[in-house]
């Protein structure tokens, strides 16, 4: 293995582990009901915001078209807006290993969502995938709501957390599969200044009034340092080093490094006692795990496109 993959692979490692970090951190910052969710989420746009464009002033300027603008402003709604804000809300509403673990799912709803506008084939590998992962998803849906204890003590508010989760994951992959050719127009922090500037003016308006609201001096000093590193390290660090392992792996095996975010933030939960496994957790996690893993290792359509080429030359 070379310096530059085992740059990759660092990279990944580094970028999936901040964000299965971030759910039991957000639920800490939130526990004692001094920041809400929304203004959690205001602050992690505007503090990527602005260390997005401190970032842009020490690279090459580039002028983005009008046109392509406004599509940077749909890219923000579907990758931040409503990505972050149903996920923050929604951990705001379950516990952090679920929504870690339905984080998982992205990739299945990715591939539904190519197959359907990019066209990309469906393979038999590909449905198994669907079908485990939808599973895992569904079993711990369920099992939060009909779980004892902890949910009914919260007015049976689990289910719809992890559904907020799950519709975070369904923004996002919606956004990577329709502005999948148009990412490569511009730098990664030229694209994520505007995205996340536009995200900043589409979330002050309903946030406003919670952060004039917000009596920060009454927030503890860890829960600080916890919103501090949801800002750069599970935002502005992540989608940095997501960007170096991107120009360095395949997508399969960058996919796969999803696997730790589940595994950090159960880990993290646990020992800080705010969740605990049971059976449901268990299965869920391999079912979807097993289901992410059939997705990724099967044949896209540019493979089938090169076997097939490959063929016709043999042919001749």
């Amino acid at each position: 293995m070379n310096i530059e993959s085992l740059k990759g692979h660092g990279a990944m490692l580094g970028a999936n582990a901040m964000w299965g970090l971030m759910s039991p951190m957000a639920k800490f910052v939130m526990l004692g009901g001094v920041v809400t969710p929304l203004v959690v989420t205001d602050m992690r746009v505007f503090g990527a915001m602005i260390l997005f464009w401190i970032a842009s002033l020490f690279g090459k300027r580039e002028h983005v078209a009008p046109a392509d603008l406004m599509k940077l402003f749909g890219a923000s709604l579907l990758a931040i807006v409503f990505n972050q804000g149903c996920f923050i809300f929604g951990v705001g509403m379950t516990s952090p290993v679920d929504a870690s673990i339905i984080t998982t799912s992205m990739p299945l709803v990715a591939m539904i969502l190519a197959a359907l506008i990019l066209k990309e084939p469906v393979t038999g590998k590909k449905i198994l995938g669907i079908a485990a992962g939808a599973t895992g998803a569904l079993l711990l849906i369920l099992g939060s709501s009909n779980g004892a204890g902890s949910a009914r003590a919260a007015g049976g508010t689990y289910i719809w957390g992890d559904l907020l989760v799950l519709l975070a994951q369904c923004s996002y992959a919606l956004y990577i599969v329709l502005f999948k050719n148009f990412v490569g127009r511009y730098s990664p922090v030229t694209i994520m200044k505007w995205m996340f500037t536009y995200s900043f003016l589409c979330l002050l308006p309903f946030s406003y009034d919670d952060l004039i609201a917000t009596e920060w001096e009454a927030l503890e000093w860890r829960a600080s340092l916890s919103l501090v590193y949801i800002v750069v390290g599970s935002t502005f660090l992540s989608y940095i080093l997501v960007i170096v392992g991107q120009k360095r792996l395949r997508p399969t095996v960058a996919g796969m490094y999803n696997y730790v975010q589940p595994l950090v933030a159960s880990i993290v939960a646990v020992c800080w006692g705010m969740d605990s496994f049971n059976l449901s957790k268990v299965l869920s996690v391999a079912l979807i795990f097993g289901g992410v893993y059939l997705v990724t290792s099967s044949r896209s359509r540019a493979d089938m496109e090169r076997e097939a080429a490959a063929a016709g030359k043999t042919d001749e």
